[in-house]
C-alpha cells in the first residue's frame, strides 16, 4: 500500500482544512487508517483513527469535537476534516495504514509522506 497525503497549508486560527490520504492497492478497504502529527521538538502523536469499515473511530482528546475522520473505500481515500483550528494544531500530519486496529497505538506498516499544517494566531 502506498499512501499520499495532501491538503495541508497555512490557515488562521479558527479556520478549517481538509486533509486527504489517497492509497494505492486493491486492499485499501481491509486496512485500519490513522492520522498522526508531529510538531517540532515533540513526539509523534495519534490524532484520529478509523477501522476498515468505519465501525471504530478514535480521536485524541485534543481534537475531539473539532476534527472528523472519514474514509471512502470506493475511492481508496481517507479524510481528516479539521475545524476550529488552533495554533497548537501546527504540525506535520502523516497518514498511516495497518491491517490491525491496535497498531494505531504502536507502529503502522505503511506511512505516507507528511503534509504541513500551520495555524497562525
Amino acid at each position: 500500500v502506498q499512501l499520499q497525503a495532501s491538503g495541508g497549508g497555512l490557515v488562521q486560527a479558527g479556520g478549517s482544512l481538509r486533509l486527504s490520504c489517497a492509497a494505492s492497492g486493491r486492499t485499501f478497504s481491509s486496512y485500519s487508517m490513522g492520522w498522526f502529527r508531529q510538531a517540532p521538538g515533540r513526539e509523534r502523536e495519534l490524532v484520529a483513527a478509523i477501522s476498515w469499515n468505519a465501525g471504530s473511530i478514535y480521536y485524541a482528546d485534543s481534537v475531539k469535537g473539532r476534527f472528523t475522520i472519514s474514509r471512502d473505500n470506493a475511492k481508496n481515500t481517507m479524510y481528516l476534516q479539521m475545524n476550529s483550528l488552533k495554533p497548537e494544531d501546527t504540525a506535520v500530519y502523516y497518514c498511516a495504514a495497518d491491517r490491525k486496529w491496535r497498531s494505531m497505538w504502536s507502529t503502522c506498516e505503511y506511512w505516507g509522506q507528511g503534509t504541513q499544517v500551520t495555524v497562525s494566531s
